[in-house]
């Protein structure tokens, strides 16, 4: 039934919870995961350079040690949760609009389901979808399974 899953990453707690039951269907179907970190594009252009942006949009974080830091630690989590689970995994950074990253790496790999956390790291509590879950759930045909994470009181 699955044979590709991609799980969107930013490090968060709600994308770690979606690791987990990637991960758990991973197994059930001998599927390959894809970990794959987009850098926000719109985000950060603002500060940044013409020259800059492009680098990110292709991939390239070489020279912004924060962004390159946090784009290797969100998908080395993946993979390294794979890995002690016995699933293959491949790591991809991008950068662009993640909901348009996300659809387009979906249909560029053959992606069979895509697994994703309720809302990114936004410090409030969302009563509704974060924008990017909501968006990729407009924006693409594959199947979508959102994972929402409660932190412990």
């Amino acid at each position: 039934m699955y044979e590709r899953i991609l799980i969107p990453t930013d490090g968060s707690n709600v994308a770690q919870a979606a690791v987990d039951s990637a991960i758990d269907l991973a197994e059930r179907y001998d599927a390959e995961i894809h970990a794959l970190f987009v850098a926000d594009t719109d985000a950060v252009a603002y500060g940044l350079g013409t020259e800059q942006v492009d680098r990110i949009r292709q991939g390239n974080f070489e020279g912004m040690t924060e962004l390159r830091e946090d784009a290797t630690e969100a998908t080395s989590y993946v993979t390294e949760q794979a890995e002690k689970a016995g699933v293959a995994a491949v790591e991809h950074h991008a950068g662009g609009q993640p909901h348009r990253m996300i659809a387009n790496y979906a249909d560029d790999h053959e992606i069979d389901l895509i697994v994703i956390g309720s809302h990114g790291r936004s410090g409030v509590r969302r009563a509704l979808l974060g924008s990017v879950t909501e968006r990729v759930l407009r924006s693409t045909h594959t199947p979508v399974l959102v994972v929402d994470y409660q932190e412990d009181d």
